[in-house]
């Protein structure tokens, strides 16, 4: 008896199908449409069959299309046959042909869809999605962008993925007309910012990057909306609170990926204003692992630092200086790491506020001025900044004699090793070694200038980080002269910049240290000494939800 019904309701489609293909108007058949719509609740023939009919004549009765849809949609979702659902996934994209009306809703459903573990159902699922994106992406774009900032975790991660994978890679394809469509992808990737994890973050920003209105030619207000995407998920208006470990990545992450930006134009106030105000007279409370990418973002950044935010960030800068920098011998040893980015960052903050030296280290510099201060007396400041300078190259001499003779051991290791894995060791061994070296050769370069009364203050690209690869530099000196291995790591001759000048700071003994240690090594894109990795931050979304 079931199948006798069920053969009575194949032909009973099949006779509603045929009417309506020879039907020249084919709204006067909506009982025919009808009685299809009805056949997506039947046998497992029926609903096979409905599938295929319900999208082909959707069109033609709009005023059916609301039950027509809904019908079509259980077939998707809640049909327990994969080939059913498969069929019907298949035949989405035409329900839209002609009513693009239908367009949000459907790729909701299909965005739904993604969650699925079968993979011919998943393949039907990315087809469809990549027909109406490719038909209509504005729409479509919006709708899937909805399904990024639900709650709904999964999902969430699953539409994220299918954006990364097979949206972003097709841009120069999918976005046309070029600036409008970028525009709208940009609107709908600020607004999934408001709730993402780090990895995330950098995902979006890479795209944003990518397009053709946040490009190298693009001008400085696009450079500058891109920053403050970045100043947004810093969350710099907010009060800082340094057992807040979530906001502290989130800021190291945030600082490390504003730096390109700040070499294009933007500003860095913002960025600089906050470290002043909240982050500096907490330094020593922060993680020791975000110490010294802190100390490296911000020397990166000081370049780029205007006039009136380096007079504000620079008795920060001294004081945190100093701390590492003391008079005498004290029971911990001093971090050569943070003394190098924080030299760096004195020289590029004082040559553009070099006044302001003038009572922060009692150097007499004119640059007339009210702010000069020249009646008055800082020279204590200027002996103890002088007995602090000495205290350091004494330092930083023993270390470079010390490092060259471990360069030289680590040298005989390297011929003995036997093993891949052992001659691995002893190559992080050299490297560690030798970024150790560049970075006493670096406060050597940066201490002896801040000997004179009236200093020059290293404001170029002259000193080449630790941390940064080797200026590789082929170009022989005008005297005719070989570089040293010290000129080609830093980018001056010598330790102070000066080849032929004598006395204190001269690099001379310097430079024959670096050329034995570096004997026969490849420099390697060490991150620094004591290097903890820069700028990441983990886990789950969001404030409130942890960065780590």
């Amino acid at each position: 008896m079931a199948a006798t019904e069920d053969a009575s309701e194949i032909e009973k489609l099949y006779e509603y199908g045929e009417r309506l293909n020879e039907a020249k108007d084919k709204s006067k058949h909506a009982s025919d449409y009808q009685g299809i719509i009805e056949a997506a609740k039947g046998s497992l023939k029926a609903k096979q069959l409905a599938a295929q009919l319900i999208p082909r004549f959707f069109k033609y009765f709009p005023d059916l299309a609301h039950d027509a849809a809904n019908a079509h949609f259980d077939l998707c979702e809640e049909e327990e046959e994969l080939g059913i659902r498969i069929q019907a996934i298949r035949g989405l994209p035409l329900l839209c042909r002609d009513c693009p009306n239908y367009v949000p809703k459907i790729v909701d459903v299909l965005g739904q869809l993604l969650l699925t573990e079968e993979n011919l159902e998943r393949d039907a699922v990315h087809k469809a999605l990549m027909s109406f994106l490719k038909q209509h992406t504005k729409e479509s774009l919006t709708a899937l962008f909805a399904h990024i900032v639900s709650n709904e975790e999964q999902l969430r991660e699953k539409v994220l993925n299918f954006i990364k994978d097979k949206v972003f890679p097709l841009k120069s394809e999918l976005l046309k007309p070029q600036e409008e469509m970028e525009r709208h992808i940009t609107d709908l990737v600020k607004k999934s910012l408001q709730d993402v994890t780090g990895d995330e973050f950098g995902m979006f920003m890479d795209f944003l990057k990518s397009l053709s209105i946040f490009g190298e030619k693009a001008g400085p207000e696009s450079v500058q909306e891109l920053i403050e995407i970045v100043e947004g998920q810093a969350d710099l208006d907010a009060q800082f609170d340094v057992s807040d470990i979530d906001h502290v990545e989130r800021l190291m992450a945030c600082l490390n990926m504003a730096l390109p930006f700040f070499m294009r134009g933007a500003s860095n106030s913002k960025f600089l204003n906050y470290l002043n105000k909240h982050i500096l007279p907490v330094f020593d409370k922060l993680p020791k692992e975000r110490q010294y990418d802190l100390l490296k973002n911000l020397s990166e950044s000081s370049p780029y630092t205007t006039p009136q935010d380096s007079r504000n960030l620079l008795p920060s800068v001294l004081n945190l200086l100093k701390i590492y920098m003391p008079r005498r011998k004290s029971a911990e040893e001093t971090n050569l790491a943070y003394v190098e980015c924080l030299l760096y960052t004195f020289h590029h903050l004082a040559h553009k506020t070099p006044n302001s030296t003038n009572s922060l280290c009692g150097y007499k510099i004119v640059t007339g001025q009210p702010s000069d201060r020249l009646g008055e007396d800082f020279s204590e400041n200027h002996k103890d900044f002088i007995e602090r300078l000495n205290y350091l190259e004494e330092q930083v001499k023993a270390t470079m004699k010390k490092s060259t003779q471990g360069m030289a051991e680590h040298n005989k290791a390297m011929a003995a090793a036997k093993t891949e894995d052992a001659k691995a060791a002893v190559k992080l061994k050299k490297q560690k070694t030798t970024t150790e070296l560049r970075t006493c050769n670096n406060i050597l370069a940066m201490a002896q200038p801040l000997h004179s009364k009236v200093p020059a203050f290293i404001g170029d690209k002259k000193i080449n980080l630790s941390w940064k690869e080797a200026i590789k530099t082929t170009t022989a000196p005008a005297s005719g002269g070989k570089r040293t291995a010290a000129t080609a790591i830093n980018g001056s001759p010598g330790a102070g910049g000066n080849p032929n000048k004598k006395g204190r700071g001269d690099g001379r003994v310097q430079n024959q240290l670096m050329n034995r240690a570096l004997s026969g090594l490849t420099h390697g894109g060490g991150r620094g000494v004591g290097s903890a990795g820069r700028g990441r931050w983990y886990g789950g979304r969001g404030r409130g939800r942890g960065y780590i």
